[in-house]
């Protein structure tokens, strides 16, 4: 995760440069050197270093209370941001009228977009529905990806609102330890009589492997997730704890693994300048070196130099991927030693260290 999330902050750092923000940084215990890479390459950050695991719920709840701006950002580390991110959608937000939580458009390392982006609350026949892999009902599929509008859920990966709204409803449930703290919460925000708004205008991506395994301990969270999530604001009967049961134990063999790309690309490009013989190197293959994408092409990896490229434009090539292209990508980020990246959103990223010499 340390250099996921070293990518995360640079893009975060370059998204504000003309906005007066600051950047929190929440520390569960890693196991890493997440915290000595903050404290030398972003040595402004404030970092939260917990003495123990305390879980997504109250890590973040622990940093909005040192949050000292208008809007508070909850950010996964595992995400990448353009650089007209927050100008975009805090211009948006300023313009609501009863806005509670705004969320934006996810994509994955790949391109591909995360319906998860905009989610109806998972009532309970909804939620058994989703985990018997129908999960039609349990995401606003009625607006478009690229479209504006009503969202009840939004994903904790990436969420908008005014602190002082965060606040008022008591911010994260600590109840929940990881999984379904974010469905709680907008639930929350618009039980208190806010709107929660989608601008699929603004694209982000979310490598949401790092952060969500999908196997049969992300079945048994989500389902205990659930369970709080009903005790708290719904009714539970015998035959939807049955319903739920019978989701939890069929659902890990229900998710889909078909479309995910494999790690064996036949070809690489290199989009940049500079970095061209030091990842011939690394790969142990010629690259083809273009200043820009010209065509996608299958089996194909695309190396993108963000020394070269910026965060939008890297954004823009994924989510200009054509629907059934092979290709992948991976980012070396500015002034750094490595390459990054996910070819799936259900499993662990690759990286890979540039030699030195």
């Amino acid at each position: 995760m340390r250099h996921f999330l070293e990518l995360c902050l640079k893009s975060v750092e370059a998204s504000l440069i003309n906005i007066d923000a600051e950047i929190i940084v929440i520390d569960n215990l890693s196991s890493d050197d997440s915290c000595d890479m903050v404290k030398t390459l972003f040595p402004k950050i404030k970092l939260i270093a917990n003495k123990e695991n305390y879980g997504f719920s109250k890590g973040n709840n622990i940093g909005v209370v040192q949050a000292k701006g208008d809007y508070v950002c909850i950010l996964n580390p595992d995400t990448v941001v353009a650089e007209n991110t927050f100008e975009k959608l805090l211009q948006f937000a300023d313009k609501q009228t009863n806005l509670g939580i705004l969320g934006c458009r996810l994509i994955d390392g790949q391109g591909r977009f995360l319906p998860e982006s905009k989610r109806n609350v998972p009532r309970p026949m909804v939620a058994v529905k989703k985990m018997l892999g129908f999960p039609k009902s349990y995401y606003v599929s009625n607006l478009d990806e690229k479209g504006v509008g009503s969202s009840p859920v939004f994903v904790g990966a990436f969420m908008i609102m005014k602190r002082e709204i965060y606040n008022q409803v008591g911010g994260f449930d600590e109840d929940y330890f990881m999984y379904g703290e974010d469905i709680d919460l907008s639930y929350k925000v618009e039980q208190a009589g806010y709107s929660n708004i989608y601008n699929g205008n603004a694209t982000i991506i979310h490598y949401k492997g790092e952060s969500t395994l999908k196997d049969q301990t992300y079945a048994n969270r989500f389902y205990g997730a659930m369970q709080i999530f009903y005790t708290k604001h719904f009714k539970s009967n015998f035959i939807f704890d049955a319903l739920v049961w019978f989701g939890i134990k069929l659902g890990p063999m229900l998710l889909k693994t078909s479309g995910e790309i494999q790690d064996n690309p036949k070809h690489f490009v290199y989009i940049g300048l500079d970095h061209k013989s030091s990842i011939e190197k690394l790969i142990k293959q010629e690259l083809v070196c273009y200043s820009q994408i010209e065509a996608y092409k299958d089996d194909t990896e695309y190396i993108l130099d963000n020394n070269h490229l910026s965060f939008r434009s890297i954004i823009e090539i994924l989510s200009n991927t054509p629907k059934n292209c092979t290709a992948t990508f991976k980012i070396l980020p500015k002034n750094s030693n490595f390459i990054i990246g996910s070819n799936s959103s259900k499993s662990r990223g690759a990286v890979m260290q540039l030699n030195n010499n």
